[in-house]
């Protein structure tokens, strides 16, 4: 019976005591700390970083791959001075990428879920403010950035909505860099149409950003905003998706006159929208595509490869180094005397 498996057994094993058993956290089975009489331990690295997850798996079960949770993060771009969010991270105990999402003034919609819930599978720490539930965000924001595609041909980069929401971004994503597990030298920006202009504008305007994924975007004012991001850009679009095809426009001439990293993939019949779930225009093909790009374009950029095995050690010829093998003896030796 190993130490783990008696610790079930054991009604006296005293808060904080230690003992042999698997993290609940990590899956690891090593050193861990007792927290309470149940099973639920953990190891002294998830102890310091105080992620406290009860569990009713039992003993061997595997965990999830990631945990999601709500937090409010401070920001200067409110008068509140703090905002809510959606954190999701993934489990395995290792450092990890960050990707931050840009939402529409929707807030967390279906896509966006999915989007995140990707991502943390493949190992990228996440976070979505849920602009939603965000005091001071409303529908001036919301008007003033639709009205601005609809009679000033784009997104007005330098107005107080576009203003006051990447500030919102950018502190959400200094956040991200800051919190303990994730590499913040590798950070990705994912928006979906309005949400990947506005992503676009923080991109302009942070050069430290590694990645920028972007799904049927709307088009910026001034058109030659994109000329400014240093980040490698994936970006889908529908073939009937009139004002993404406009901001496809803005990147080919960022790639033509600035030498902009771009990636494009246009799916020919997918209409506007199509990642939405909840909406008519989903088609599941195109989706299925376009986030199959876009992880295997942010896995190559910020994911590092898996390390290779081993070559297999090959034994040495004996005659490529000049000494030949020892010969077998003749029947006259074998013989006794």
């Amino acid at each position: 019976m190993r130490d783990d498996d008696r610790l079930l057994n054991l009604p006296d094993v005293e808060f904080g005591s230690g003992v042999i058993g698997v993290c609940d956290v990590c899956g690891l089975r090593q050193a861990v700390i007792v927290l309470q009489k149940e099973r639920f331990k953990l190891c002294v690295l998830d102890f310091l970083n105080k992620t406290w997850t009860k569990t009713k798996n039992p003993p061997g079960a595997p965990l999830p791959p990631y945990r999601s949770e709500r937090i409010w993060y401070s920001t200067a771009a409110l008068p509140t001075g703090r905002a809510p969010a959606l954190l999701l991270s993934p489990t395995r105990p290792v450092r990890r990428p960050v990707a931050l999402v840009t939402p529409d003034l929707y807030g967390i919609t279906t896509s966006l879920l999915d989007a995140a819930i990707r991502l943390a599978k493949e190992g990228f720490e996440v976070m979505i403010p849920d602009l939603a539930k965000t005091e001071g965000i409303g529908p001036g924001q919301h008007w003033s950035l639709r009205a601005g595609v609809r009679f000033g041909g784009g997104v007005p980069a330098s107005s107080p909505a576009v203003r006051t929401l990447t500030g919102l971004y950018a502190d959400a994503l200094r956040t991200l860099r800051e919190r303990e597990m994730v590499d913040p030298a590798k950070t990705a920006l994912v928006g979906l149409s309005y949400g990947g202009t506005l992503a676009t504008v923080l991109a302009s305007q942070e050069a430290s950003i590694g990645a920028l994924a972007l799904t049927y975007p709307v088009p910026l004012a001034p058109p030659e905003l994109p000329r400014l991001v240093t980040a490698p850009v994936f970006l889908a679009l529908g073939g009937r998706d009139r004002s993404a095809a406009r901001s496809r426009d803005q990147w080919l001439d960022a790639r033509r006159s600035a030498g902009v990293d771009l990636e494009i993939l246009e799916l020919p019949e997918a209409r506007g929208l199509y990642l939405s779930r909840d909406l008519r225009e989903y088609d599941l093909g195109a989706a299925e595509r376009t986030w199959s790009g876009l992880l295997a374009f942010l896995k190559t950029r910020l994911l590092p490869p898996p390390p290779k095995p081993p070559a297999p050690r090959s034994a040495p010829d004996p005659l490529a180094s000049g000494v030949a093998p020892p010969s077998a003896p003749s029947p006259a030796a074998r013989a006794p005397a």
